[in-house]
């Protein structure tokens, strides 16, 4: 059993006969799964520095869960309470969401790229009780001193009012002082030489994991949960610029995870899976942590990066573990193909079997480059389109059974039901382009915003009653392919003919000299509007108007005439979060010349947004 399971219902006087022999049989089942998880390995843990490896077994994080489980009970914990999780990607993330989840209380996962601010803000909207962070970690070369940031978010709060219980430090920087062992909580430490790094202490707020876990006893009976009850809250974006809090539950969730992860790449149990996914986004929640449990897989945790040290090095540990299954963003491979395919073909890759793609429309010049190059044309791709609000797949591509169309979603996941509506909440058969909704529920849909179920319906179901709208448009093909265009509001109305910026985007990376694109629309005193696209070149490659009237020629005779863009800017790189999506709502304001950007915590470089508007072209409104 799963170590965020609970266990079979005690016996009560008067239980029916096939009750207690069923107790019997489960419990001579769990007996069975403690011998067997001594020997199953859940993680190969894989640091920032290659050198930074260990293994870990199911065994080994069970006794870790129920240690953390007792040490959250111990800070007054139960069932019901908000826990803030603010931690890079290693072991002991995994640890105190799973304990989280054996007491009944909810995780709210912080990625550890965000700033104290977004931290404050969600800590306040779910009134978290208890905040679990780190010293200090590694992301590349850079030094990220996170108890720094979380102790500003936590005067933040206090400023507004609100008091955090306690803050619970993972000593991961100074693992080298606490030694080595075989358990998660004592991973080999650093391999690379620390400076002095400043990790002020709160007294009688701040306390050690170590030393909490070390006092900790290894048994902790689960709490009684209901198939409803929540299991965690994850912030996402608002269109209104709050975050919106959406709240998944044990049951339906994990049915929908456990179930989507088996078919979607084709689960076995010699298989060996990599999402390199943070869990601080929904797909590392359901695709790095909760479906690879359920099933019992051997996963890969990566702390680091893709570039670094060099910009090989996710297909050195493919090689290295002999990873079988593999899950990454478009964002990845296109900022890989920018190497050429030296970096990859270097290394074997004969282990593959199945590669994933997740996060946004991948645009078929990135999909072949991955089927081609990555895959060696002999990987099934499965291209899939879900939310952090569907909790798990929504339109996939089945490996080996799904013909494939580079940059197609394709096919509804077994009982899903997509539909395109028009403007007018009318379903369209046959080739279609429209709104993209589905029109029954499913185990894994999202059950609420916490706190705020009115903007929970009017966000997911006001504008077509009966139907759950994703905010994405979709065309339809012939074939009863799916082909998301991207957000409804990233739709763009040139003179009265509506284009996706996800197309146009496609159209511009086909280009030789172009590695990434992004396409936002910008007043136009006769179109109404019009194309304003930033562009970001291949090394070896400079921008000039030569290259301009290129890449509109290609656009005309890609899409047509109409799609040509007013406006093509050199962007040597893009306003992205720290998860890789890029903020469009930043580029229409530097293309409009407008300076008053909003909240821009969330940016992963700053920098960039100053020289876009020092490159951004001259405009007319």
């Amino acid at each position: 059993r799963p170590v965020f399971c609970s266990p079979p219902p005690p016996n009560e006087p008067g239980a029916p006969a096939w009750c207690v022999c069923q107790r019997k049989k489960t419990l001579e089942g769990i007996r069975l799964y403690s011998l067997m998880t001594d020997f199953f390995l859940m993680y190969f843990r894989e640091g920032n520095e290659p050198e930074e490896t260990t293994q870990i077994t199911y065994r080994e994080l069970l006794v870790q869960v129920c240690r953390c489980s007792n040490v959250l009970q111990k800070q007054g914990i139960q069932k019901g309470d908000r826990v803030a999780i603010y931690m890079p990607m290693i072991p002991e993330l995994v640890v105190a969401m799973l304990a989280c989840a054996r007491l009944g209380a909810l995780h709210s996962i912080v990625f550890a790229g965000f700033s104290a601010e977004s931290l404050c803000e969600r800590i306040l909207d779910s009134s978290c009780s208890l905040l679990i962070t780190t010293d200090a970690f590694y992301r590349g070369e850079k030094l990220v001193n996170l108890k720094e940031l979380a102790d500003e978010a936590l005067d933040k709060c206090r400023e507004k009012g609100f008091q955090v219980r306690c803050c619970i430090v993972v000593k991961h920087l100074g693992r080298a002082e606490l030694g080595t062992g075989d358990s998660p909580s004592q991973s080999p430490p650093i391999k690379r030489p620390c400076p002095d790094v400043q990790i002020s202490w709160n007294q009688g707020v701040d306390l050690w994991w170590h030393e909490l876990m070390q006092e900790a006893e290894d048994e902790c009976e689960p709490e009684w949960c209901d198939a409803e009850d929540p299991l965690f809250i994850l912030y996402t974006s608002g269109s209104t610029g709050k975050p919106k809090g959406v709240v998944h539950t044990v049951g339906g969730y994990m049915l929908y995870v456990a179930t989507t992860f088996k078919y979607v790449f084709d689960f076995h149990a010699e298989d060996v899976f990599w999402c390199t996914a943070d869990i601080g986004w929904i797909t590392g929640h359901s695709y790095v942590t909760y479906g690879p449990l359920a099933n019992g897989a051997t996963s890969v945790l990566f702390e680091g990066i893709p570039t670094y040290p060099d910009v090989s090095r996710l297909w050195s540990i493919v090689d290295k573990y002999k990873v079988t299954k593999f899950y990454t963003a478009p964002t990845a491979i296109r900022l890989l193909m920018k190497f050429g395919d030296e970096p990859v073909t270097r290394h074997s890759r004969a282990s593959l079997q199945v590669l994933g793609t997740v996060g946004e429309p991948i645009n078929p010049e990135a999909w072949l480059w991955y089927h081609q190059v990555v895959g060696a044309q002999r990987c099934s791709i499965v291209d899939t389109f879900w939310q952090t609000e569907t909790g798990g797949h929504m339109l996939t591509p089945l490996p080996g059974a799904t013909p494939m169309k580079p940059g197609s979603a394709t096919f509804p996941f077994f009982g899903v039901a997509p539909a395109i509506l028009n403007e007018s909440g009318e379903e369209l058969e046959g080739e279609a382009e429209g709104y993209l909704v589905f029109k029954q529920p499913w185990p894994g849909i999202m059950r609420t915003v916490y706190g705020n179920h009115e903007r929970f319906e009017a966000t997911y179901f006001k504008k077509f009653p009966g139907y759950y709208v994703t905010g994405d448009g979709c065309r339809r093909d012939q074939d009863g392919y799916y082909w998301i265009t991207g957000r409804i509001d990233d739709m763009l109305n040139v003179s009265g003919h509506l284009l996706s910026t996800a197309e146009v985007e496609s159209a511009l990376v086909e280009h030789e000299a172009i590695a990434e694109a992004a396409v936002v629309g910008h007043p136009h005193p006769v179109k109404g509007e019009c194309l304003y696209c930033f562009v970001t070149l291949c090394d070896g490659y400079t921008f000039s108007p030569t290259l301009t009237e290129e890449l509109k020629k290609q656009i005309r005779e890609k899409i047509g005439p109409i799609a040509t863009p007013d406006y093509i800017q050199n962007a040597p790189g893009l306003p992205k979060t720290r998860s890789g999506k890029i903020m469009r709502r930043v580029l229409r304001k530097i293309a409009q010349n407008d300076h008053d950007l909003g909240d821009t915590s969330t940016v992963a470089d700053p920098t960039v947004i100053c020289q876009l508007f020092n490159h951004r072209c001259l405009t007319i409104q």
